[in-house]
């Protein structure tokens, strides 16, 4: 490891902007970079010591991979998507205060590049406080903690205030416009929206923070963090996920797990986008306040009504196995199941529970549900179904939509590549 004086002459004149890919790269791997990533509380400093700043070695970056648990970063489409749910979150979205293309290109290899070296188990966690990598200190580690990292591109990377800051305004898809408003929901623009969605998932909680904080470290004045959101889920035993209302959550899941199933409804044919987009899907997120003291407060058969589903074992009303087919018969008309499958539209669900203490205005609990699906359409699969739920289904005196959000996750990157390199290769 060199220590460089941190008043180098040598270093005195040189602009950020002239670092290289490399060396961007092993100095985003550090913790802290000395960047203010724009949010409050999540500013990354230099690590200092004694006066010096820690500059890791190019021997100090190996190339082995040996994690038996590692979901590969480089692929023609990106993981995070189709792969098993892992059990921790943390979703930033990103705006871009560079008008410059170039810097906005080089963001992305960087991104990239930073994404690939934490997915094979490299540069995730810090140790010492903020002094040291554990990718920096140690040749190997034994677990990548399942990662994935998932990129999208809001609308306001392609126009923004009528400006099209990076000559891509014709290249936007039309699928990329905000979810229309819905009654009864309260959508705050500070925690909506964003140029670039991150998506970093684990078995490991740590992990997904890291990812988010490490390449925030890197965007090196080009970017700054818009919002961040952390969840988790119950998967005990590989079983659905329970939502924090007690249900299962996500049992629709099971249709797509085909490749064929996601094919016809998830990734993004060459008929049903721009070119840069197939192999890519969309997302929506979409945040959801749960009124847990109110549910609390409900008796169990009728949370069972409002659901269609019994809460003890998932199974559709009227069935007696969490996977048995759904009799529209059985379940109230007006029961979350009925409507959400009354539309005839699939979407991958891909949600997550959220908790963050006391709302201090009303002493309830500040929790619920960050909503995120995928699918070829956000207009033809998901608001025909948005727009159902938020009119009639029972659910809806207990729950609050406060964020909305749509991005479009162009296809993966290979070797050398980076992700989103199909968009600009069309202009």
């Amino acid at each position: 490891m060199k220590h460089i004086q941190a008043n180098d002459s040598n270093n005195d004149n040189r602009d950020e902007s002239s670092y290289s890919r490399r060396e961007i790269l092993k100095m985003a791997a550090l913790a802290g970079t000395g960047i203010v990533v724009g949010m409050s509380g999540m500013a990354s400093l230099f690590a200092i010591n004694n006066g010096q700043k820690i500059i890791p070695d190019p021997e100090d970056f190996q190339s082995e991979i040996v994690n038996k648990d590692v979901i590969p970063f480089y692929g023609v489409r990106q993981a995070g998507i189709g792969t098993p749910q892992q059990m921790y979150m943390c979703f930033a979205a990103f705006d871009i205060i560079s008008n410059n293309v170039e810097k906005l290109k080089q963001l992305l290899k960087i991104w990239t590049d930073i994404s690939a070296e934490m997915s094979a188990g490299r540069a995730l966690r810090e140790t010492n406080g903020q002094r040291e990598v554990n990718s920096i200190g140690e040749k190997y580690t034994d677990s990548s903690a399942k990662l994935t990292i998932t990129f999208g591109f809001g609308s306001t990377l392609f126009t923004k205030n009528g400006i099209d800051r990076f000559g891509l305004g014709t290249q936007c898809p039309d699928e990329l416009r905000d979810i229309p408003s819905m009654p009864g929901e309260t959508i705050h623009s500070q925690i909506s929206g964003g140029d670039i969605c991150i998506q970093a998932c684990s078995s490991d909680p740590t992990v997904a923070f890291h990812v988010i904080r490490n390449l925030a470290a890197a965007s090196i004045e080009i970017a700054v963090i818009r919002w961040i959101q952390t969840g988790f889920i119950d998967a005990s035993n590989g079983q659905t996920p329970r939502n924090l209302f007690g249900f299962k959550d996500g049992t629709a899941n099971i249709e797509l797990e085909s490749e064929q199933g996601k094919e016809k409804h998830v990734w993004v044919e060459s008929s049903k986008g721009p070119a840069w987009m197939i192999n890519g899907t969309y997302l929506a997120a979409r945040k959801i306040r749960m009124d847990m003291e109110k549910w609390e407060q409900t008796f169990v058969r009728k949370q069972e009504a409002i659901f269609g589903r019994t809460k003890n074992n998932g199974a559709p009303l009227g069935m007696h196995d969490e996977l048995d087919a759904v009799s529209m018969r059985e379940i109230p008309s007006d029961s979350h199941v009925w409507l959400a499958r009354s539309t005839g539209t699939k979407i991958l669900r891909r949600s997550y529970s959220y908790f963050e203490g006391i709302d201090p205005v009303t002493g309830n609990l500040n929790a619920g549900l960050f909503f995120i699906s995928f699918q070829q359409s956000v207009r033809k699969q998901l608001v025909p179904m948005l727009s159902l739920l938020a009119k009639d289904d029972a659910l809806n005196p207990f729950i609050s939509t406060i964020s909305s959000s749509v991005f479009a996750c162009p296809p993966g990157s290979s070797e050398g590549g980076y992700i989103g390199e199909q968009l600009f290769e069309v202009n």
